[in-house]
């Protein structure tokens, strides 16, 4: 099962190419520690910089007022407690956890692999589940990629994009952070799916279910790099914004 923030490593590779752009004299000062980017995009119009990307964005009201909640609940929550667990977890047994929720979501990656009749995509997500289940032992270990075959990732949020669906106005959810209103309703199909068809179904057991659940976003939080308001830059929600648009259309086209 594809999730909005599990894909957002890309972006940071392109966001650190970005940010000594952010810090020429074209642009403002970077904003001091502790404070919170307040220029808005329509700000950097009115003053006649070019807009990098332009991307629908007409709940930015209540987009930013989530941004901002969601650096307070990553910085005083969500991180303390992930960095309990890299303290607590040998990176051999990190990597262990990571190798078996990856391969859990292989049922949601061949769902969508099929209904975008990616067929030979299927095959090797079939291929990769059986394998690292058997060989990999309940996919603790990926043999599977050692061999050559390569995750192949796919979320319902996709689907529907390559169906044609457009992205809808960004989004900023709560915790989970950038999307827009195709992959929310992707995400919420793909979480429904898990729920009532997929490895939760087949477990049938509460306390594995949630048990579950928290360890796969602790794991997903913990291989995510990045970090609220280390950018330095004012505009780090709209890069965050661009990025993130940039980066969904680039997985619809592949």
């Amino acid at each position: 099962m594809g999730t909005v923030l599990a894909r957002i490593k890309l972006l940071l590779v392109i966001l650190a190419a970005l940010l000594p752009a952010a810090g020429c004299s074209s642009l403002p000062q970077a904003v001091p520690a502790g404070a919170l980017p307040l220029r808005t995009y329509e700000d950097v119009v009115k003053e006649g910089m070019s807009p990098m990307f332009e991307v629908d964005d007409s709940l930015e009201g209540f987009n930013r007022g989530v941004y901002r909640f969601n650096y307070y609940f990553d910085e005083f929550l969500f991180r303390p407690v992930v960095r309990t667990y890299e303290t607590i977890m040998p990176d051999y047994a990190e990597e262990r956890v990571s190798s078996a929720i990856d391969n859990i979501g292989e049922v949601g990656n061949l769902a969508n692999n099929l209904l975008q009749l990616k067929f030979k995509a299927a095959g090797i997500t079939v291929s990769r589940f059986v394998i690292n289940s058997t060989v990999g032992v309940a996919g603790l270990w990926d043999p599977a990629g050692a061999w050559g075959l390569r995750r192949q990732p796919e979320d319902f949020g996709q689907t529907l994009g390559r169906y044609g669906v457009g992205n809808g106005s960004y989004l900023v959810l709560p915790v989970l952070g950038p999307s827009n209103v195709r992959d929310t309703t992707g995400l919420a199909v793909d979480s429904a799916a898990f729920t009532l068809a997929g490895p939760a179904a087949w477990v049938d057991n509460a306390a594995i279910t949630a048990a579950y659940t928290g360890t796969s976003a602790v794991d997903r939080r913990h291989r995510i790099p990045f970090r609220y308001r280390q950018t330095g830059s004012p505009f780090e929600y709209e890069l965050l914004r661009m990025l993130y648009t940039m980066k969904r259309e680039d997985d619809v086209a592949n």
